[in-house]
């Protein structure tokens, strides 16, 4: 991250950056496609806060912690007596109309301090002690972020995944215990547009290092606590591979930490093995495969290619399973569905399952999530969402998601003179 930890460098105009920023954003959320030109950092970040469902038209994470509860987690934090030192060398020294937070390794705010009107129009979007701002609760942001990354990061303006929290820049940095470099905390400076500067970065960086050393003095004195021998940890399990087949010709698959263009023919193989967890057999493949059955030698064949491009420990045979468990962005879609989160399921679907397939069990895999999606979106009744299906190529064609996308909307809408047009074109 050495060359992306950077929002924007001297030189660079802001304003120009703001707006480049946001026409990306606005794409990204058009399309589910990954923008080009953007930090990694950032885009990564964009494309979680997509798949877990992080709503980009209003963040507004929650506020665990108030009162008696808020204290006590504060009273036990080992930063607790470094307060002083915080505001010693952030609040006094950063430029003016500035907020300082400082946040748990949880990425609950703990502390936020600073101008008072500032403070204010940050409450609006709960930039308060006691919320949840990591990643997957607040979108992409730097305390989030840097917990996430366990790195020092800027989010700079509309690099916010959440449209609400764009008016602000950010820089944050972990907090580590100086002896067993675990991360005790994230330090965060929130303003305007110099908050993601070099020089904000460097302020927040030469903050936390003084705050470790501290810490380190006060334990050689007697005065802090030495931390306790770590309990071990039990082996991480590995993350479910994913399989993307939404509005793409050949899927991808991401798994290890790399990601594989599939031929047509995997794709359309790997996806209907993910339909069917315990395994086809070589004939059932087939039919799934070819309208007029695909023979077993030619299933053999495919299967073979296809273990040899994932390599050992993802195919099984007899039957040909999955040996991990894998999902798909179309479950993702169909999650979020369930969870009533219907708008955020619409930006997490880019179009149709593997629209080029003729694979008969690929289109019933098509089918069946686009009746899932109109089915939902019209018992929701939920106005723009299905006007922004019917604007679709898929809803556009159909009477019923028209005429309910009319009776939920307000007749002031704008939006209802083009779906009376569209329904005239269909009479």
């Amino acid at each position: 991250m050495t060359g992306d930890r950077h929002a924007w460098t001297p030189g660079r105009d802001p304003v120009d950056l703001r707006r480049s920023v946001a026409a990306a954003h606005e794409r990204f959320l058009s399309s589910g496609r990954p923008p080009e030109g953007l930090r990694t950092v950032v885009r990564d970040s964009w494309q979680r806060c997509l798949r877990v469902g992080v709503d980009p038209d209003r963040v507004s994470p929650r506020v665990d912690l108030d009162g008696a509860q808020l204290r006590a987690r504060r009273d036990a934090h080992p930063l607790a007596p470094l307060l002083p030192l915080f505001r010693r060398l952030l609040l006094d020294n950063a430029p003016g109309g500035h907020i300082v937070a400082l946040g748990d390794a949880d990425g609950r705010l703990m502390w936020v301090e600073g101008d008072r009107s500032l403070r204010a129009r940050a409450e609006r979007m709960h930039f308060v002690e006691g919320a949840d701002w990591r990643e997957q609760a607040a979108g992409t942001n730097a305390p989030g972020l840097a917990l996430a990354l366990e790195q020092e990061v800027q989010v700079f303006a509309s690099e916010h995944f959440g449209r609400n929290v764009q008016p602000w820049s950010c820089s944050a940095v972990p907090v580590r215990d100086p002896d067993t470099g675990a991360v005790l905390g994230v330090l965060d400076l929130t303003g305007d547009d110099a908050a993601a500067s070099p020089q904000a970065l460097a302020l927040v960086q030469a903050t936390a290092a003084a705050a470790e050393s501290e810490l380190r003095v006060r334990r050689l004195r007697g005065l802090a606590p030495h931390p306790a021998p770590p309990a071990p940890r039990p082996p991480a399990e590995p993350e479910p591979a994913l399989l993307r087949v939404l509005g793409r010709r050949r899927a991808l698959l991401e798994a290890d930490g790399r990601t594989v263009e599939l031929s047509r023919r995997h794709s359309e193989i790997l996806l209907l093995l993910t339909r069917d967890p315990d395994g086809l057999s070589g004939d059932g493949l087939g039919v799934r495969l070819h309208e007029r059955d695909a023979s077993p030698v030619t299933v053999r064949a495919e299967m073979s290619r296809l273990r040899r491009l994932l390599g050992t420990g993802v195919l099984a045979s007899r039957p040909y399973r999955l040996l991990a468990p894998t999902g798909t962005d179309a479950d993702q879609v169909r999650r979020l569905l369930a969870r009533g989160e219907h708008r955020a399921a619409l930006r997490a679907y880019p179009g149709p399952v593997l629209p080029c397939s003729d694979a008969p069990g690929v289109i019933d895999a098509r089918e069946e999530l686009d009746a899932e999606i109109r089915t939902a979106l019209v018992r929701a009744g939920d106005g723009e969402a299905l006007a922004d299906w019917a604007a679709r190529p898929d809803g556009r064609g159909d009477p019923r998601i028209l005429q309910a996308a009319l009776h939920a909307l307000p007749p002031a809408s704008p939006r209802v003179p083009l779906l009376r047009a569209g329904l005239s074109r269909l009479a």
